[in-house]
């Protein structure tokens, strides 16, 4: 960080024989070094020189660094060094110091962003996608639309390893891919919109979580005229389903998913929330009950309920966790309102498992299906 010409002359130099008798010739006339370290390790740091208020030098490096700096003789009495230290999930931090000080190590310790992205929820269905991110702090956002889609500024905002796979992996009839990018203390996430999507209408709100303890922001990606047309798919899909999709050895497919999923988390994407698929839900359960034996809905705890009651339906809805043959159907009801395979399956995924990345709900939804393919009928 040496500027091509040094700084004008001054009384420095008439003084600077005098100092090297008393503190060694090197104090005035060899170049100096500092080593630059920071917390986190492996920041990146932005270096500027400056000299009378102008900006001699600019260099960018990571940490830890050593700088090189011109002797005092060379450097004037207003040079000055600034160092700027980022890195993402931390706030941005920088130091100035004049050249004339003595100085030896310069350490930087980031403190984290106020706020950090720790979980997403992805449902898609029926022409509509919900995207909900969960936080630890309320967020500050802005949503800016482009070409090819939409992107979510979430301010000083840092994004889990969790998080960010979660975002890589959305995919739906509307969204052909999201990412996500840390630009300084803001987080962005970009939703790429497929082109045959066609118009797409952005509703956002924001909740709190209580059980959980979590800021919750949704995104509603919703297609023009999918609320009409979703429901009559819906009705059109649920007709087409039979016993045969809650019995024999869909009933082994049923158990295996309910196992394989963490009951906690699908109590929550079950149970009525205010999502735009509690309704497709309801229905599901309707027509379990019409497509069960005796017209009602037996539960793990050897309860049943006649769904055609509004009071049972709801205490159905409560506790649909424990519903035979309820998985089972939901997988039958995807598969009718997608005739894409990958998204038949995240479909499902945003009816029963929301939260789970998708690699994850595949590798869940194997394994059931082999339980399936498993199964052996009495004669």
């Amino acid at each position: 960080m040496r500027p091509e010409n040094p700084a004008s002359w001054g009384l420095r130099h008439l003084s600077a024989p005098l100092v090297s008798i008393i503190r060694g010739s090197g104090y005035m006339y060899s170049p100096r070094e500092i080593v630059v370290r920071t917390v986190p390790a492996s920041s990146y740091l932005d270096i500027f020189y400056v000299r009378s208020g102008f900006q001699k030098r600019f260099e960018q490096a990571e940490a830890p660094l050593t700088v090189i700096l011109p002797s005092r003789l060379a450097a004037g009495s207003r040079d000055s060094l600034t160092i700027r230290a980022f890195a993402e999930g931390y706030r941005q931090k920088s130091v100035t110091f004049k050249l004339s000080a003595d100085f030896g190590a310069v350490n930087i310790d980031l403190a984290p962003l106020p706020n950090s992205l720790d979980g997403l929820s992805h449902r898609s269905f029926a022409g509509r996608a919900t995207i909900s991110f969960l936080t630890s702090e309320a967020l500050t956002f802005r949503l800016q639309e482009a070409s090819d889609g939409y992107g979510v500024i979430l301010t000083e905002t840092a994004i889990s390893d969790e998080a960010r796979d979660a975002v890589s992996e959305i995919v739906s009839p509307l969204v052909l891919e999201g990412y996500s990018q840390q630009l300084g203390e803001d987080l962005m996430v970009k939703l790429v919109l497929r082109p045959e999507a066609g118009p797409v209408e952005v509703r956002s709100r924001q909740s709190y979580n209580f059980p959980r303890s979590l800021h919750v922001f949704t995104i509603d990606l919703v297609s023009k005229g999918s609320d009409t047309s979703g429901v009559q798919a819906a009705i059109k899909s649920l007709a087409l389903l039979s016993s045969s999709d809650i019995q024999g050895c869909a009933l082994a497919f049923d158990a295996a998913l309910r196992g394989e999923l963490e009951a906690g988390a699908l109590a929550r994407a079950l149970r009525p929330s205010g999502s735009f698929t509690d309704r497709f839900l309801r229905a599901a359960m309707r027509r379990l009950g019409e497509l069960s034996p005796e017209g009602s809905v037996e539960f793990s705890d050897s309860t049943r309920l006649d769904v055609e009651d509004p009071i049972e339906l709801e205490m159905a809805m409560s506790a649909a966790v424990g519903a035979y043959g309820y998985l089972a159907l939901l997988r039958s009801f995807s598969a009718e309102m997608e005739a894409d395979e990958i998204f038949q399956r995240e479909a499902l995924r945003s009816l029963v498992a929301p939260e789970l990345a998708p690699h994850v709900f595949a590798e869940v939804l194997s394994r059931s299906e082999k339980k399936e393919k498993d199964c052996v009928q009495p004669n």
